[in-house]
């Protein structure tokens, strides 16, 4: 069978237009890391009709990712991440061009990675926090839109930057951490504020500070990717209500409940400090 782009993706007219499918078809996606949630992220929109992508990923595909990554499979296992991927996009949309950084994103090619980019999608390991600070700022300097949105719990958690607004330092303020252990609590308090998916944990054994391990399911890895998609839809489409960052939001899907927190001045604020100081010493005292 032939492709044809436009009866591929018949279906989402109507809720976007013939134009705008054609738009969606223009726009140039960044997204580092092809593991739990960036994986899911691609394969979301490609089946939207993204069709130009640049994905990073320097791993292989192991057991262990089976839970939860949706390249991971038995016919899978020590192959590249980023070129299986490149091929279940292909499968989709034999017409998409992908750029593949098999050696993962660094100071090296990141100009290159964000080279003629529309929207910067984050789906690095929650641990990986140097590189991801650096990707984003320079997407903020290039005027490039950049969403991070990954499974936390049974819940998803997201925030979306506007190269006009608030930047990934001021609103984490990773400057102000001495440590990686404090760093990943900054990251943490910035992208879930309430902090609801603690009630979800039922063996604290499973979560590692130290050894940057932590549980995680395919279904908020789902849900982080249907998040994401949507945001960057409104984007990328100019319409639809966007909430840029301080706004942070999360999707709990095991309390049934919608959080949506103006984070004012981020990590910043006065009330986040103390709150910074308080997780800080329970994630030691209780993870490490």
């Amino acid at each position: 069978m032939t492709f044809d782009y436009n009866r591929a993706f018949s279906r989402n007219l109507g809720l976007v237009t013939a134009d705008e499918q054609i738009e969606i078809s223009k726009k140039t996606i960044a997204i580092a890391g092809m593991g739990g949630v960036g994986g899911v992220h691609l394969l979301t929109l490609a089946r939207m009709g993204f069709q130009k992508f640049h994905i990073a990923d320097m791993d292989r595909f192991e057991v262990e990712n089976f839970n939860r990554q949706v390249g991971a499979s038995m016919s899978t296992v020590g192959k590249e991440k980023a070129e299986v991927m490149r091929q279940k996009v292909l499968d989709i949309n034999p017409q998409a061009e992908i750029v593949v950084f098999s050696k993962g994103v660094d100071e090296d090619n990141l100009e290159e990675f964000l080279d003629g980019v529309d929207v910067y999608l984050d789906g690095l390991d929650f641990f990986v926090l140097d590189i991801r600070k650096k990707l984003f700022q320079r997407a903020h300097e290039k005027g490039i839109y950049a969403v991070t949105a990954g499974p936390i719990g049974v819940s998803t958690a997201f925030l979306v930057f506007d190269p006009k607004g608030m930047s990934f330092e001021e609103y984490f303020q990773f400057e102000k951490a001495d440590t990686q252990h404090d760093k990943a609590v900054h990251f943490l308090l910035g992208i879930s504020p309430k902090i609801s998916h603690r009630k979800h944990i039922v063996d604290n054994s499973t979560v590692r500070l130290n050894q940057k391990k932590g549980p995680s399911l395919s279904v908020s890895c789902q849900a982080a990717s249907a998040a994401a998609g949507a945001e960057i839809l409104k984007i990328v489409l100019r319409r639809g209500k966007v909430n840029y960052v301080p706004w942070a939001q999360q999707l709990d899907l095991y309390e049934n409940k919608y959080h949506k927190t103006y984070n004012w001045m981020g990590n910043k604020s006065p009330i986040n400090k103390i709150k910074l100081k308080i997780v800080k010493r329970i994630l030691r005292k209780k993870y490490s």
